[in-house]
């Protein structure tokens, strides 16, 4: 059964005028030594595109689908894997992420709800296998529902913990069965909203244990998936412990983690906690732990997470920058953790919002690898920082003098004159490149 009236979407190039095609995104076509399919890995968001009804805080669903025509939620959940990847096999997009509770209903019992899963993995790996659509990562919802009021890792409640860990390797135990390159800990409800009640100390090794746990029990069952915390500064909590890559690595470091996890960054995320997607793309860069990304936009006149589809070139562009500099991605990708807006409700919207996604990160790509490839800003910075490659500055990056010598040398030859950062013209240069590349 087709759940699609639209035909398989290709790339046109840039002059196409059929909103059903590639104007930017040729998954052959080459840059810096691989295709544009190996450099992005993209990935459909299984919640987002296909349990997300248009349900708002303000209002109920606006998205009645054809595969959720059955009163049956087990027929229902059947309907969606085949709907799924009918879609991805139409997009041209290799991989799928998930939560547990995207793919089978919830059921009375934790035995029950995993026998579900079961039925539902058989169907995916199905599927997988006439497609050779692959699993990019897993994760489980341990936010959702009403159990995890107070958090899941951080609960104060000593069952609820215990609830969270069996999820969790449920939740592995199936990424492995999928071939999921990554397995990803988003802590939806690892927050507080007041101090009055929370013991912050306990909280937080109560996760380190958790998190713990689950690097043993990879080792256990042979997962050699990559495991990924998602940082969020708030939203559902008031504060969120994971608020944002300088927390989160503090986190693994203090509890001796930071081994085992690199980050999924999502760029709603990142500007929820007032910083620019490139930003925590960079942090993690420069700290070796850039996993994968998790691919959207918000909208900056609204104070939440509004998941929408990436339509800004300029912060593609970043984003990619900081990703090709990384080395590219080995096994993260692209996953669209977008949603449509709610008036965007018939199936076709679908198509046209990954369209306009994908096209927009494979423009941002293209116009990344041409700066890196001239050398534009790295050029710069290495003549900004010149005075730390010799003399004094060379002593003091290999370590060679301490405050004493510092201040016997600012003695006898004072402050060179600065020079400026011409911040205005490279932001010109970087207009230049994307309007021309």
């Amino acid at each position: 059964m087709s759940y699609f009236n639209t035909p398989a979407i290709k790339y046109e190039g840039p002059k196409s005028k059929n909103p059903f095609a590639f104007k930017y995104y040729n998954p052959e076509e080459t840059v810096l030594g691989k295709t544009m399919k190996e450099q992005c890995r993209f990935a459909m968001s299984y919640w987002h595109t296909f349990t997300y009804m248009g349900n708002d805080p303000f209002g109920g669903a606006t998205m009645y689908r054809p595969w959720d025509q059955t009163e049956d939620s087990m027929e229902k959940a059947i309907a969606r894997v085949h709907a799924a990847f009918e879609f991805m096999e139409k997009m041209q997009i290799p991989f799928f992420c998930f939560h547990d509770a995207d793919i089978a209903p919830r059921a009375a019992t934790l035995k029950e709800t995993n026998e579900r899963l079961d039925v539902i993995v058989a169907v995916i790996k199905e599927e997988m296998a006439r497609t050779g659509i692959r699993c990019l990562w897993g994760t489980t919802n341990a936010f959702g529902d009403d159990k995890f009021v107070h958090g899941a890792g951080t609960s104060c409640n000593a069952t609820v913990f215990a609830y969270a860990a069996a999820q969790i390797k449920k939740a592995m135990e199936i990424t492995k069965e999928l071939g999921g390159e990554n397995y990803v800990f988003w802590g939806g409800r690892e927050g507080y909203e007041t101090l009055l009640n929370t013991d912050t100390g306990l909280e937080l090794d109560n996760l380190a244990r958790l998190l713990g746990m689950a690097v043993e029990y990879a080792k256990e069952i042979g997962f050699t998936g990559q495991f990924l915390i998602e940082p969020k500064p708030k939203e559902p909590t008031k504060h969120q412990y994971d608020f944002d890559t300088a927390a989160v690595l503090a986190f693994l470091r203090k509890f001796g983690l930071q081994d085992f996890f690199k980050l999924n960054i999502e760029a709603n995320h990142a500007t929820l906690a007032q910083h620019t997607f490139q930003h925590e793309l960079n942090m993690c860069r420069i700290n070796g732990v850039l996993g994968s990304v998790d691919a959207n936009q918000g909208d900056p006149m609204l104070g939440w997470d509004t998941d929408q589809f990436p339509t800004n070139v300029y912060d593609t562009t970043l984003a990619m920058y900081e990703i090709l500099l990384d080395g590219g991605f080995t096994k993260g990708g692209l996953n669209f953790d977008s949603k449509v807006r709610r008036g965007s409700f018939e199936e076709e919207d679908l198509f046209l919002a990954y369209i306009a996604g994908m096209d927009t990160f494979a423009r941002g790509l293209k116009v990344a690898a041409a700066l890196i490839e001239d050398k534009v800003f790295e050029d710069f910075k290495a003549k900004r920082y010149a005075s730390y490659r010799e003399g004094i500055g060379k002593d003091i990056v290999e370590g060679n003098v301490g405050f004493t010598e510092l201040e016997a040398y600012a003695l006898e030859h004072g402050v060179t004159k600065n020079t400026s950062g011409r911040q205005e013209m490279l932001e010109m240069i970087l207009n230049q490149y994307i309007m021309e590349s």
